[in-house]
């Protein structure tokens, strides 16, 4: 049986890093990607092969897609897009800058990684691309506007795909989080620094009170938090199933939201989610 492989991104840490060792030990010949040079050279340390991919770089991309070919000999059996960042604040406070920024890291750069792979995937006969969403591709809460349009974005551009794909042979899976643990807060930092100027903003007060000390304070867990094996569990599902799931639920907030979307009037759904 030839070797099953598989290309996961940002695996530095959280959910990619988890999924990269998870496959490992079920066989998959993992190529584990990060966005920094530092972070592949720690993975490859540990036996990993290990790209660097950055999505907001073009040329990484395409190099690191020649190089996952090359070391296969064209082939590769599934795609798991995971590396993507948060620019917490307002929407009356996100800077054009802010939203360019943010959709060439979670959006342009997923896409173009995507396409990428599909010639190979398409001449092979078969493959699974896999795209990590969230809960909040599904609902918005307030103060996460960047990050919510980038996964309402990646939502259409996923399930327009799954249908262009229909009869390949290629099957295209979202998987979609709650809340789960791993570094997003603490990676929000930089963009929210260089790009909200919260203290001259007119809901100032909320800024230093409610989002500051979530975002700086000591972690916290959230209700119904749990852990990255729980991603990679729906993972191994979608690329190992013969008949994958189009949207696999993980955590409790995000079974819950997914039925009160289908289920409440649009006023409805604003007020439940307002007491979250």
């Amino acid at each position: 049986m030839t070797e099953r492989s598989i290309l996961i991104t940002g695996c530095s840490s959280g959910i990619g890093y988890d999924a990269a060792l998870g496959l490992r030990a079920r066989g998959w010949r993992v190529f584990a990607a990060c966005r920094k040079e530092a972070d592949c050279e720690r993975l490859r340390a540990e036996g990993f092969e290990s790209p660097r991919i950055d999505y907001a770089d073009e040329a990484s991309i395409q190099q690191g897609v020649a190089e996952v070919l090359a070391a296969t000999g064209g082939r590769l059996d599934a795609l798991f897009n995971n590396g993507a960042y948060a620019c917490p604040g307002l929407v009356e406070d996100l800077p054009r800058g802010a939203l360019r920024e943010i959709f060439e890291s979670n959006v342009f750069g997923w896409q173009d990684l995507t396409r990428q792979v599909i010639p190979a995937m398409r001449a092979q006969g078969h493959g699974r691309i896999v795209q990590c969403s969230s809960v909040l591709g599904l609902v918005a809460i307030g103060w996460r506007g960047a990050y919510v349009s980038t996964k309402f974005a990646l939502e259409g551009l996923t399930d327009t795909l799954r249908l262009e794909m229909r009869g390949t042979g290629i099957h295209v899976s979202l998987i979609e989080p709650g809340p789960v643990t791993t570094k997003i807060r603490e990676n929000a930092r930089a963009p929210f620094e260089r790009w909200i100027d919260w203290e001259n903003a007119h809901r100032a007060d909320e800024y230093r009170d409610k989002l500051r000390p979530r975002l700086y304070g000591p972690y916290s867990k959230d209700t119904f938090e749990l852990p990255p094996e729980a991603v990679t569990k729906r993972l191994i599902h979608a690329i190992e199933s013969p008949r994958p799931q189009a949207r696999y639920y993980v955590t409790t907030p995000t079974y819950l939201m997914g039925t009160l979307r289908r289920l409440l009037p649009t006023r409805m759904l604003d007020w439940v989610i307002s007491k979250g």
